[in-house]
């Protein structure tokens, strides 16, 4: 391989890996499937993750060049899509021995594809809040004030993303609107102890967590602690901005 071909495959994986970590694949993953590329294309690759950048050096052994490339880790919204077809693009690479050209179009068709609408994820994460509140024995009036109450946060954090507001700053707002609106179920049999819990659940960072301790038990030891860090401090976000409500309102809760 010459050395502009190792450059553009360098250049290739490089982006394809961020794409993969930014969209919330685990680390262990991310490597399996850019290896498998490389593989296919006759070449070795060499990765290391921090916690916002990665650093991979792909090479050709037989010739003995090599070409690295350090790049950013966008914070792109978690997509299992990009996760499974990502990587069921990797497998095509390896079965098939796809020319990186084939590749770079598959990869550009995968990641221009239209995005879910954001009116359809308010819609399925509220619905999905009030299932969760009625799950934990909330009444119907409880569940009615959830989905609202969803709705209300989840368009402030699609607001304040959409004006690159600090994230931490939009999970204290997004609790706070949220758990504030959940307060009018303080009625008599409407359970506002289950509401306001449950108005703030798609605020919960589920898949960093999970990353960060597989990325832990597979010895990307640096990668998962600062993914559970960032993972906590967007916990305490949340506390921070639900305990308002609670202080407020409802003070026999905490």
């Amino acid at each position: 391989m010459t050395t502009e071909e190792l450059k553009e495959t360098a250049e290739f994986i490089s982006e394809y890996a961020t794409c993969l970590l930014g969209s919330g694949v685990h680390t262990s993953r991310v490597l399996r499937n850019s290896t498998r590329i490389c593989d296919a294309l006759g070449v070795g690759i060499q990765m290391t993750t921090l916690s916002k950048t990665i650093v991979i050096t792909v090479f050709d052994a037989h010739e003995g060049t090599s070409h690295t490339e350090v790049l950013s880790i966008p914070a792109l919204p978690i997509s299992f899509e990009y996760n499974a077809d990502l990587s069921e693009l990797s497998w095509d690479v390896y079965d098939n021995r796809m020319p990186l050209r084939e590749i770079k179009e598959r990869y550009r068709e995968i990641v221009s594809r239209p995005k879910m609408s954001r009116y359809m994820i308010l819609l399925l994460v509220g619905l999905a809040n009030g299932a969760f509140c009625r799950l934990f024995n909330g009444a119907w009036g409880a569940v009615v004030i959830v989905v609202l109450a969803t709705w209300l946060g989840v368009f402030v954090r699609q607001e304040m993303q959409k004006r690159k507001v600090n994230h931490f700053i939009v999970f204290i707002v997004s609790a706070f609107v949220a758990s504030m609106f959940a307060s009018l179920s303080l009625i008599p049999g409407w359970t506002p102890n289950t509401a306001i819990g449950t108005s703030v659940l798609f605020l919960i960072p589920g898949v960093p967590l999970i990353n960060g301790i597989i990325d832990i038990i597979d010895g990307h030891t640096l990668t998962g602690v600062s993914r559970l860090i960032n993972a906590m401090l967007l916990i305490i976000c949340v506390a921070v901005g639900l305990s308002v409500p609670l202080l407020l309102f409802v003070k026999n809760l905490l």
